[in-house]
C-alpha cells in the first residue's frame, strides 16, 4: 500500500511540498506535516477457557471483517488508558490488562496512514460484551478456531494473534 500524501497545510491552507523523509513542508508558512505512525491500542480479551473476543467491524475500512477491540489513542492518553476506554466503548465491559505483548506497525485505510499498535492481553472484570460504537457483532472464538487471515481486518490483528499463540 502506498502512503497518500497530503495536499494542503492544516495551519494556513497553502500547498504542501514534496515528501522528504517523513514530512512535507508548507511552501507558505514553513510548518511541516509529519507522516508519523499514529498510536493505537488493541486488546486480546481472553476467557478462562482460552476463547478470544473479536469484533466484526461496522465501518470502513475493512467493514464486516474481524478485528481485535481497540482504536486510536486520544491526545494525552496512554495506550493502556486507550485500551480500557476502547473496550468500554466497543463492548460495554471493564477490563483488567494482564500483559503487554508488544508493538506492531501497520497501515490503516485507503491513505495508508501508518499505525503503531500497542497490543495487550486482558480479561473482563465487569460486564457482558455487547457490540457498540463501531462494532457490529462480538463473538468469542476458541483459540483453535480463530478466523482465517482473509477474514481479519488488518495485518496487525493477525500478527497480534500470532504473538499471543507464542506466549
Amino acid at each position: 500500500m502506498t502512503m497518500r500524501l497530503r495536499s494542503y497545510c492544516s495551519y494556513c491552507g497553502a500547498r504542501l511540498g514534496p515528501l522528504v523523509d517523513n514530512h512535507q513542508d508548507c511552501a507558505a508558512c514553513g510548518d511541516p506535516y509529519f507522516h508519523d505512525a499514529k498510536p493505537c491500542a488493541a486488546v486480546i480479551v481472553t476467557r478462562p477457557d482460552g476463547a478470544i473476543l473479536l469484533g466484526r467491524r461496522a465501518i470502513e475500512p475493512q467493514r464486516d471483517l474481524w478485528d481485535l477491540p481497540g482504536g486510536f489513542c486520544h491526545p494525552n492518553e496512554t495506550p493502556e488508558d486507550c485500551a480500557v476506554r476502547e473496550l468500554r466503548e466497543e463492548t460495554g465491559c471493564d477490563i483488567r490488562i494482564d500483559a503487554f505483548l508488544g508493538h506492531v506497525i501497520d497501515t490503516y485505510g485507503d491513505g495508508g496512514d501508518y499505525t503503531l499498535n500497542a497490543i495487550f492481553v486482558a480479561h473482563i472484570e465487569r460486564g457482558q460484551p455487547v457490540a457498540a460504537d463501531d462494532v457490529a457483532e462480538l463473538v468469542w472464538f476458541p483459540s483453535d478456531g480463530l478466523p482465517t487471515r482473509s477474514q481479519l481486518a488488518f495485518e496487525n490483528t493477525a500478527t497480534a494473534l500470532a504473538l499471543d499463540r507464542e506466549r
